[in-house]
């Protein structure tokens, strides 16, 4: 099984009021049950936003320098994700579909590498 983070960005999700949050919410949970009982789900935790950001840091000369809040240069920022082991690339498309249908905003997939792996360069060479 290979493991997957499914995300959105908030930049993606447009205005909505409090009610369609509700049920988009009670929809989401719906996708989220489904991934439980067919046990891919490997953890979620809700939405992510500003309000959500404790600190940023950032290295200066070597040395890790903590910022309240997030990171000023910022302009997108992670809304939400949830992480999954299924198979293979199509399973992940599958689930992030129905998180993308519920919600009806954009997904990603990222496809972790396994423990230990390192990016490739386009030659194929580490």
């Amino acid at each position: 099984m290979t493991e997957y983070m499914i995300t959105f960005n908030d930049e993606w999700v447009p205005e909505h009021t409090a009610e369609e949050l509700r049920e988009k919410a009670t929809a989401v949970r719906a996708v989220v049950e489904e991934m439980q009982v067919d046990g891919v789900l490997i953890f979620t935790n809700g939405g992510l936003d500003r309000s959500t950001a404790v600190c940023s840091v950032e290295p200066v000369d070597g040395k890790p320098v903590f910022t309240d809040g997030p990171y000023v240069e910022t302009k997108e920022h992670l809304g939400g994700f949830v992480v999954v082991d299924v198979p293979d690339d199509a399973a992940a498309r599958y689930w992030a579909g129905r998180l993308a249908t519920v919600l009806d905003w954009p997904q990603e997939v990222h496809r972790f590498r396994g423990p230990g792996q390192t990016r490739r360069n386009d030659s194929g060479e580490r």
